[in-house]
């Protein structure tokens, strides 16, 4: 009976941190509906600008990279390498 119990509250438990769904922001998805022209002319051709959002901690824009084993976001960059952020990035004092 113990062992029952034990194994119904780690499966639950389990289950519960399963979410499959990354939601947030205004559009569904959670992403940008409608980049800005200057975004789409300097963004790299090689990444999908489907489904775009901004993070909230540094303000630079992340894309959904589907690959092989996961998907992932990474950061959506320029056609020179830099990063594309919508606010100037903080640099350290000192």
């Amino acid at each position: 009976m113990r062992k029952t119990v034990w194994l119904l509250g780690v499966a639950a438990a389990l289950l519960s941190a399963c979410d499959a769904s990354y939601t947030g922001g205004g559009s569904p998805g959670g992403y940008i509906a409608q980049l800005p022209e200057g975004v789409l002319a300097i963004a790299a051709p090689y990444q999908d600008l489907t489904a775009v959002k901004i993070d909230d901690t540094d303000g630079c824009y992340y894309y959904r990279h589907v690959g092989p084993v996961e998907t992932t976001f990474l950061p959506l960059r320029s056609t020179t390498g830099r990063p594309i952020c919508s606010r100037p990035q903080e640099t350290p004092a000192g």
